[in-house]
């Protein structure tokens, strides 16, 4: 069976594109500090922001199971609401080192496997998110990781040509996971929400794609929600 690595495997999409890649007969094997992970899937004790402990996680997972056919990084998170002048120095260490630091860190580690494998080759899918394209008030520092992530994507799709490695980023609108629910229940109006389920769906869609085909970059989002234009 192929395998499939997904970082922040513990809650929200990520438990939801790691649930339903096993029930599509992926091996998946699910990073995170707690070590949770849905049914079925092999739960790896891991903070991405250690470069060593994950480098170290996908070198387990590879001797155990052969090969890493597809990373979805997913690990992230939100940091406390501010403009830039109330952003310490700590929460923007904070911030880079989840959101921008640890994707780079999984990234590093899968590149590196599915190089040296044989056959050679797989794919490396970034969850990046609509505030790459249109941010939301009071979100400096996370907005500035998920555009640096489309740099990352891009120059990961560039370089993993002559390896058979494809790239792409999904940039996901409002799914409705706990995560989401807490910063909604703070807002006058909230957004409306799309299933998560639906967000998983278009993960595995990228995952499960042939070698010779790649969705470099995928915004799904609920319907309704403003982002395009005035909303």
């Amino acid at each position: 069976m192929p395998v499939l690595v997904v970082t922040g495997a513990s809650s929200g999409i990520g438990a939801a594109v790691a649930a339903l890649a096993v029930a599509q007969g992926w091996q998946v094997a699910g990073l995170s500090r707690r070590a949770i992970a849905p049914d079925g899937v092999r739960a790896v004790a891991c903070d991405v922001t250690d470069s060593a402990a994950v480098g170290a996680a996908f070198e387990r997972i590879a001797a155990d199971w052969g090969r890493v056919d597809v990373l979805f990084a997913n690990a992230g998170a939100f940091p406390r609401a501010d403009t830039i002048d109330g952003i310490t120095d700590e929460e923007w260490r904070q911030a880079m080192s989840v959101n921008l630091d640890g994707m780079f860190f999984a990234c590093r580690a899968a590149f590196a496997q599915m190089r040296r494998q044989d056959p050679q080759g797989g794919r490396i899918i970034l969850n990046g998110s609509v505030s790459a394209h249109a941010p939301r008030p009071r979100a400096l520092a996370y907005t500035v990781a998920k555009h640096a992530l489309t740099g990352l994507t891009r120059q990961l799709a560039l370089d993993g040509r002559a390896f058979g490695i494809a790239a792409g980023q999904i940039d996901i609108g409002n799914a409705a996971t706990e995560l989401l629910a807490g910063i909604a229940a703070g807002q006058d109006n909230p957004e409306p929400m799309m299933p998560v389920d639906q967000a998983a769906r278009a993960v595995l869609h990228m995952v499960s794609l042939p070698p010779g085909s790649n969705v470099l970059s995928m915004t799904v989002m609920a319907t309704n929600m403003p982002l395009v234009g005035r909303g």
